[in-house]
């Protein structure tokens, strides 16, 4: 799967006005079960309380259908789950928790739209990339303050 979300970003970062019309054939059995294999095992349940456990139980069965669902378009996400977690001693803030399959099927989007849309950032873009955050901004401003 690695070889084809790289060839995506080649063609990408080389012909910066190519329109990818379909990324359907991307999203298949070997690209869901990698996202599966990332995601935490400790995470919150959405409103069907499955785990990464349970789905493993028939991870094979349960990626095949969940593709299936996909290539025919029948594939819904469920409702998310609202808990409210404790912002200070007197405000609440609202999280949104996705069932398990849909934090799977959110990874593999990533994946994929994440191999096309980074080429088009420039290098000195901090906000909402992988393998950045706000201290390395804070360092490369700093960096160019300095000198």
């Amino acid at each position: 799967m690695q070889t084809k979300l790289a060839r995506i970003a080649k063609i990408a970062k080389q012909n910066p006005k190519e329109q990818f019309t379909s990324l359907n054939h991307l999203v298949n059995e070997e690209l869901l079960t990698q996202c599966h294999l990332e995601l935490g095992g400790s995470k919150a349940t959405g409103v069907d309380q499955v785990t990464k456990a349970v789905y493993e139980e028939n991870l094979e069965s349960n990626i095949k259908d969940l593709v299936e669902r996909l290539k025919r378009k029948s594939y819904r996400p469920q409702p998310v789950r609202r808990a409210y977690i404790p912002k200070d001693e007197k405000n609440t803030r609202p999280l949104r928790i996705p069932s398990y399959e849909d934090k799977i099927v959110q990874l593999g989007l990533n994946k994929i739209l994440q191999a096309i849309y980074e080429q088009d950032y420039l290098n000195l873009s901090y906000d909402f990339r992988p393998g950045r955050n706000c201290h390395d901004a804070l360092k490369a401003l700093n960096r160019n303050i300095e000198y």
